[in-house]
């Protein structure tokens, strides 16, 4: 089956701006400059490895040690390892898919098995999934770089401009304006991967950190000793939703893939491994050390548990908010694509477009995360269901689509996916069944914001 190609950007495939308008693009030209481009265009399976590793390792990784106590030690840990596998599955049938259909982009793949339904259907969810994490990232920052100013230089708001520095507005206004915009005007994914490169070093620095600073907490910060080694929790849905959540990248896979140099099955199934692999040893090196020295006091944001005076957390809220707003724009990546492949599919590439889209999209999450500290429920709803529909249950049911149409259910080609898609299914359920019932709760209260 011949190589897809083409898949890092829609917008990176389409004629340039600079072609001249009166030639036409149908018929066969060979066009030596551009073979020889292709030739070293992409990169290479380190910097796809950056790439998915930082898409998994986000904002959701900092609440797996609550995940493990809602769980409890042990049935957090098996799910942690299910879902890391279920997950490695699930990314690489995605572009099984591609395969199979003949199409290039997710949206294409539930065109082709759905039609126009499936086609909307996976481009609402692909756009609120990432949508809804470019606000949550930009939320973090403001929680995490301004506490980090104000703790080294605690007399700096009454220092007059300086003063901003302190305030989450204008942290969160100056990061992603001067960080994440200019590099979410990238046309090609793995051009960000040696952001992605020191993203992923921060966020080694933030697991050492719980790591050896959990040794070292006062006891009045410790939760209960005989709490440590429990079997099952109270709130094991609720952390299947946190887990699946934390591990979900299923929205940039075929942007990743496409950004190899020579995208192949082979080479992608490494970078997925790889990744994957990665992923699960920090969230179970974070989830485990954290958990077993706050147990029962474990909160959903773990440094939250930490001293606001300890350095070396101190140091790890920096580079958690680092992490954010260079994570920011891989998502901004796909709702641009899913904008682009929706709506201007056959149109060629237009930069006024390009700028537009990305610069609205940016502005208005950025607007959103200056304006609360918290998406409530709305958020939970988004980010919940379209999590589990896009990780568990559209790849699964594709593949039933398109391997062997005519074999049923339960053969043994199909039944892995029929289990994926029927879990996927029941995470969702309850996923807005607790997003709605903490609507009518003291818990979805939304938080003020401190400026």
């Amino acid at each position: 089956m011949p190589l897809l190609v083409g898949l890092l950007d829609t917008s990176a495939i389409r004629r340039s701006i600079d072609s001249p308008e009166g030639i036409s693009e149908v018929g066969p030209r060979i066009d030596l400059e551009e073979l020889a481009a292709k030739r070293v265009a992409g990169g290479n399976i380190l910097d796809s490895v950056a790439n998915m590793a930082n898409s998994i390792l986000g904002a959701g990784i900092i609440g797996l040690p609550y995940a493990v106590r809602q769980a409890g030690f042990f049935t957090g840990i098996m799910l942690l390892v299910a879902l890391c596998a279920v997950t490695d599955w699930t990314i690489r049938l995605i572009v099984v898919n591609a395969k199979l259909s003949g199409q290039n982009s997710y949206i294409g793949i539930m065109n082709h098995c759905f039609g126009s339904s499936g086609r909307a259907a996976v481009s609402f969810f692909q756009f609120a999934f990432a949508f809804g994490g470019m606000c949550a990232f930009g939320i973090i920052i403001g929680d995490t770089i301004p506490h980090v100013i104000r703790s080294i230089f605690p007399n700096l708001y009454r220092v007059p401009v300086l003063s901003l520095l302190t305030r989450r507005q204008f942290v969160i206004a100056l990061c992603t304006i001067c960080v994440s915009y200019p590099l979410s005007l990238y046309r090609d994914i793995h051009k960000l991967s040696r952001a992605s490169g020191l993203a992923l070093v921060g966020m080694m620095i933030i697991v050492t950190s719980v790591l050896v600073e959990g040794t070292h907490v006062s006891p009045d910060l410790m939760g209960d000793p005989s709490k440590r080694f429990t079997f099952l929790g109270d709130g094991v849905f609720q952390a299947i939703g946190v887990i699946s959540f934390a591990f979900v990248c299923h929205h940039n896979s075929l942007l990743i893939y496409g950004s190899l140099r020579t995208p192949t099955l082979d080479r992608f199934n490494r970078v997925t491994h790889i990744s994957t692999f990665i992923s699960l040893i920090a969230c179970c090196t974070l989830a485990i050390s954290a958990y077993l020295v706050f147990t029962d006091k474990t909160q959903g944001n773990i440094l939250n548990n930490f001293s606001a005076t300890d350095t070396l957390i101190n140091v790890a809220r920096f580079c958690f908010g680092l992490n954010m707003f260079t994570t920011l724009p891989l998502e901004l990546f796909v709702c641009r694509e899913v904008i682009e492949q929706y709506f201007f599919e056959n149109e060629p590439f237009n930069m006024q477009r390009h700028v537009f889209f990305t610069t609205a999209i940016l502005c208005s999450s950025m607007i959103i995360s200056m304006i609360t500290c918290d998406l409530g429920v709305m958020l939970e709803i988004t980010g919940g269901a379209s999590a589990t529909a896009l990780a568990f249950i559209f790849p699964a049911a594709c593949y039933l689509q398109l391997k062997a149409p005519s074999a049923p259910w339960h053969a043994r080609a199909k039944l892995p996916a029929v289990l994926c898609a029927a879990f996927g299914a029941v995470v969702l359920c309850i996923s807005l069944f607790l997003a709605l019932g903490k609507a009518w709760t003291p818990a979805g209260k939304a938080t003020i914001c401190i400026s």
